[in-house]
């Protein structure tokens, strides 16, 4: 091997390395932010839902509390909305649309895959997820 060439391959075994090490930090970063400090959900005991988000929880509470709980906070059947990992950075408001009438595999939660939700509107699912973005907002989840 000619010098030039072994100094190529052992910058591009750097080159590799450095990648390595940024990916497993990225990663890193990415679950710390999922599992980020869990919130205070005693704040959402006694709030008054706005009149602006009154037609959202309604709609949360036909179609999603079952499943999420009250107030998204979660129950045994799936997770709470109110938590980091569905801020809206991570989980825009369209993933909620596409969950609703696609279902969801499961990938955060050990919930199982949740299936797409019958009957639901666009117009309704904005409504929830206005409401549910409210809620996160109460606990500082932005």
């Amino acid at each position: 091997m000619t010098n030039g060439k072994r100094e190529t391959e052992n910058g591009k075994g750097r080159l590799r390395s450095w990648v390595r090490v940024l990916a497993v930090g990225i990663a890193c970063l990415i679950g710390a932010a999922c599992r980020g400090e869990r919130v205070d959900l005693r704040k959402l005991e006694t709030l008054v839902t706005p009149a602006e988000h009154q037609a959202g929880e309604a709609s949360f509470a036909a179609h999603c509390r079952a499943c999420h709980g009250p107030r998204a906070t979660g129950t045994p059947q799936g997770p709470p909305l109110v938590d980091r990992i569905y801020q809206p950075g991570h989980h825009g408001d369209a993933a909620f649309l596409l969950a609703v009438q696609r279902g969801v595999s499961a990938h955060h939660w050990r919930f199982g895959n949740m299936p797409p939700v019958p009957g639901v509107t666009e117009s309704e699912v904005r409504g929830i997820v206005g409401y549910v973005r409210w809620l996160q907002r109460q606990v500082g989840i932005e």
